[in-house]
């Protein structure tokens, strides 16, 4: 082999080395970001990121008529922009903090978009009738601070309503509490329908002194008749309470659930939020003190502890009450009379 043809295979191998070297890099080089793209706790969107979109307000969960907007319902969501329509609630025009108390005119599907004509905010004409469910009230109560939880029942919240009254009669009058009405949605506090936040977003406690709720129209008027007998208190409602009775109530028989899935999701979302007056939950003094009375006092004359009977019957027609104690009834012929003991024939 001559000097020439040794020169061309030696200058041959090193371009093929050169080639490879270059061919190398370039294919990891390009691996490289696909690779950190993919790296273990990377989001998933990070790999695929959505090209033409922007982020608009939706619905976490299905939102009902009526239902009273908090931190928890909203959210933002990538949306293609050829979709978004001038009422959406676009990221950088809008917040989502501002909403919060506002009420939804129209049903919300979870996931969908949610548009400025479906919610009406505190202060907006029509408010307070947009948060009532259909055939229901708004009946305001007056409550103290001592009444109402100390100020810690807020709009959204279900409440139990107490009834505190005093029985008079002969001797110690009668002292009881029983609660007459439960599970009633809480639409405002005074005039605020919306929980009151600092600047760090934290909830303010304030004292008020009416609690609006919703109820039916024969609950309402249950509502006006209890404040005219005795004291109001509410009692606030644990979240698990609600599904609670809700199960109780199906496994007596009390509700039937529709057997078609959709029908049965709105309606446990309906019977969860209705107010309830069954309820026969009651105290009266003497279970929190002995020295207290356990039954409604006497009338004028009776003994202690007794109610004034009714007027005794001879032949379907009554006879003349006469003076409670101890007596003896005595009947001659058709006529009966009651006469005391030691009394006169």
């Amino acid at each position: 082999m001559d000097a020439r043809r040794l020169l061309l295979l030696v200058g041959a191998l090193l371009v093929a080395g050169i080639t490879a070297f270059m061919a190398r890099t370039l294919v990891l080089g390009s691996a490289a970001p696909a690779a950190g793209a993919m790296a273990p706790g990377a989001p998933a969107a990070a790999a695929a990121a959505p090209v033409n979109t922007t982020e608009v307000l939706v619905a976490k969960r299905a939102l009902p008529v009526g239902t009273i907007l908090d931190a928890t319902a909203l959210e933002f969501r990538p949306w293609p922009k050829d979709l978004v329509e001038g009422a959406y609630y676009v990221r950088g025009q809008s917040e989502p903090a501002k909403l919060q108390g506002a009420v939804v005119r129209f049903a919300v599907p979870a996931g969908q978009p949610v548009t400025q004509g479906a919610l009406v905010k505190p202060g907006d004409r029509g408010f307070l009738a947009a948060a009532l469910g259909p055939g229901m009230r708004a009946v305001t109560v007056p409550v103290s601070a001592q009444s109402a939880v100390a100020g810690f029942v807020f709009p959204g919240d279900h409440i139990d309503l107490i009834l505190t009254q005093t029985v008079s009669g002969d001797g110690p009058p009668l002292r009881a509490s029983e609660t007459v009405l439960r599970n009633l949605r809480v639409l405002a506090t005074d005039q605020r329908t919306d929980k009151q936040t600092d600047d760090k977003g934290k909830t303010v406690v304030t004292a008020y002194s009416t609690v609006t709720v919703e109820a039916t129209p024969k609950i309402a008027e249950k509502i006006a008749v209890a404040q005219t007998v005795g004291t109001l208190s509410l009692s606030l409602r644990s979240l698990a309470d609600t599904q609670t009775d809700l199960d109780e109530a199906i496994a007596s028989g009390a509700v039937s659930v529709p057997d078609d899935p959709k029908k049965e999701k709105a309606f446990l979302a309906r019977a969860t939020s209705r107010p309830q007056d069954d309820s026969d939950s009651y105290v009266t003094g003497a279970d929190v003190s002995r020295f207290q009375r356990r039954t409604v006092p006497a009338t004028q004359g009776a003994p202690s502890g007794m109610a004034a009977p009714a007027p005794a019957m001879v032949n379907s027609a009554p006879v003349a009450a006469q003076p409670i104690g101890t007596v003896v009834r005595v009947v001659r012929g058709s006529d009966a009379s009651l006469v005391p003991v030691g009394g006169k024939n």
